[in-house]
């Protein structure tokens, strides 16, 4: 028996809670990209939706429970997509929605923000002032702060991921999964190890933002003073100790991928599959192109977990 903080009764129940325009998202076998990839290759398209990432199933998950509790505000931190998903199910409730981002997030993230209504104070700084200045807003107004991985709901919120992939039999043996705070590793990773445990669960990171996965392998938590990537969604530097106790218990393997491949994943996505995705999108993808061998002839799932990619930015990594 798996011992974590996720409970698969409750899972099952958010797929009730969910607006269904999150869930059941395309699982497309991709030939092309697999034969690219020396693998079988699918994919889980999880930006065929409002607010183009994973995050609006965790989103939904909370503010319908806060809206349960007769709460009436909210404030995260986020690099820009839980913002983006939390401003959108908190309008579609009736709920004021605070987000906390870095003046450096990317500016096509901070803009959809604003443009969902949600109030939006920029910091100094990377995604942890963030955090820290969002805690602080808590305190301020006495509203509820949601801590994306801490908070139970963003894990099993992304464990209805996993539910899906399991029922869908596609005989797939591996999956890749992007590495941040932890939210989706954990629960996808708890979904396929309750119903599918022979899928082998790896997590990939970039190099530049290595803190989760060298805590993974060392199994303590270990930050770091900085981090430098383009995969602005995993940035975090100050992994949690619970997700770590949770990522332990489910994932086989945490892996690191250098920002050229990351780089050439984009690019391989957009080529092969038409996708435009942000830098967290294609991890999977850079952690096949990195260790061939060690995928020849599997069938690998990789989630396509977020589009929200500055055009300009996008371009110049296609095109370089």
């Amino acid at each position: 028996m798996l011992r974590t903080r996720l409970d698969l009764d409750r899972i099952h129940a958010a797929r009730r809670v969910i607006d269904p325009v999150f869930l059941d998202t395309p699982l497309d076998p991709c030939e092309a990209l697999g034969r690219r990839l020396g693998c079988a290759v699918s994919v889980k398209l999880e930006t065929a939706n409002p607010v183009r990432s994973f995050k609006g199933r965790a989103t939904e998950l909370v503010t319908s429970l806060l809206v349960e509790q007769g709460r009436a505000a909210v404030v995260c931190a986020s690099a820009g997509n839980l913002g983006q998903a939390l401003a959108w199910s908190g309008q579609r409730r009736g709920l004021d929605v605070t987000v906390v981002a870095s003046r450096r997030a990317s500016v096509a993230k901070l803009d959809r923000i604003r443009a969902l209504g949600a109030e939006l104070e920029l910091v100094d700084g990377d995604i942890e002032t963030a955090r820290e200045r969002a805690a602080g807003i808590a305190r301020e107004r006495g509203v509820r702060l949601l801590e994306d991985s801490l908070d139970i709901e963003t894990c099993e919120g992304a464990a209805t991921i996993g539910l899906e992939l399991a029922r869908a039999r596609l005989g797939f043996d591996t999956i890749l999964i992007a590495l941040g705070g932890g939210a989706m590793a954990t629960g996808i990773g708890y979904a396929l190890k309750s119903l599918a445990p022979g899928v082998e669960v790896i997590c990939v990171q970039p190099a530049g933002a290595p803190a989760m996965t060298r805590s993974w392998h060392e199994r303590r938590v270990v930050t770091t003073e900085s981090a430098a990537t383009i995969a602005d969604g995993v940035t975090g530097r100050h992994p949690i100790p619970e997700v770590l106790d949770d990522l332990l218990a489910v994932v086989d393997d945490a892996v690191l991928v250098r920002e050229s491949s990351i780089i050439a994943g984009i690019r391989l996505l957009l080529e092969h599959t038409g996708l435009v995705v942000e830098p967290s999108a294609a991890l999977g993808v850079a952690a096949v192109l990195e260790d061939r061998d060690r995928f020849l002839g599997r069938h690998v799932v990789t989630v396509i977990c977020g589009g929200n990619v500055d055009p300009h930015a996008h371009e110049r990594w296609v095109h370089r």
